[in-house]
């Protein structure tokens, strides 16, 4: 990739490092729908951390790499069956675009030398997205999403081009698009900078597997007959702590019971 260090092999080595940063993290989404992405990258959180050059936004239309003058981005499973299947082809060319050379290989590079780039498909049989996996890739300096449509992509492009096929959760969507911005939108806030305060990711529900933050209340003290219960507001902070946590705790139990 023009200008970056190349890319990251195995994620998890990212843990143990800071969330610092030298220059702006670059976020590339590859879709068949770049409308999208365009009035949510320009709004709240993620408008002003470009504005403060935490993190760019590049959007790519995969239809500007296809090989014919309908640019035709899908056709027919082979095999039969319903729906059409994302083409490899076009998204070889937007990558190779992106990435500055031969997508396949700079993914057998991404396998054996350490980087800050990361390539990832959006796909039904993914990974799950955590908020674990937002920490790791706030790591890098170049995260590449490719959305899925249709009744999927080509198998090829998971098998050689992308390092990973990620979901956001157990059901399914119209495309990648969703799941993109989701993913994008996670990343982001967990930037330096990003939110001015750096603790305020800290204590957050899914910090740690299974944690979740306890409830927030603010003025009035009294609404419609509902109250802010009353140690918190007139309560010694040592018992504040306590309830906080308790509250955490019963929302994770809570939790496991509606999962059992």
């Amino acid at each position: 990739m023009p200008n970056s260090i190349t890319v990251a092999t195995h994620i998890s080595s990212f843990m143990a490092c800071p969330l610092e940063y030298n220059q702006p993290m670059t976020i590339h989404i590859l879709t068949l729908f770049p409308e999208f992405f365009k009035s949510v990258t320009q709004s709240s959180m993620l408008e002003r951390a470009q504005k403060q050059q935490h993190v760019n936004f590049q959007i790519t239309d995969i239809r500007d790499f296809s090989l014919d003058k309908h640019k035709t981005t899908d056709d027919r499973p082979y095999g039969g069956g319903p729906g059409m299947v994302m083409k490899i082809e076009p998204i070889f060319a937007a990558l190779e675009s992106i990435l500055g050379g031969d997508p396949a290989q700079l993914k057998s590079q991404r396998e054996t030398t350490a980087s800050l780039t990361r390539v990832m498909l959006t796909s039904a049989k993914g990974k799950r997205f955590t908020q674990a996996s937002a920490r790791q890739y706030a790591q890098l300096e170049d995260l590449v999403i490719i959305c899925g449509h249709y009744e999927g992509v080509d198998e090829r492009v998971a098998q050689y081009l992308v390092d990973e096929e990620v979901r956001i959760g157990e059901y399914i969507l119209t495309g990648g698009e969703p799941a993109a911005l989701v993913i994008a939108d996670a990343v982001t806030r967990l930037l330096p900078g990003v939110l001015g305060n750096s603790l305020s990711t800290e204590g957050e529900s899914h910090m740690t597997p299974g944690f979740f933050a306890h409830p927030q209340y603010t003025r009035p003290p009294e609404f419609h007959g509902w109250e802010v219960p009353e140690l918190l507001r007139n309560g010694h902070a040592a018992n504040i702590t306590q309830w906080r946590a308790t509250q955490s705790a019963q929302a994770a139990e809570l939790d496991e019971s509606v999962a059992e």
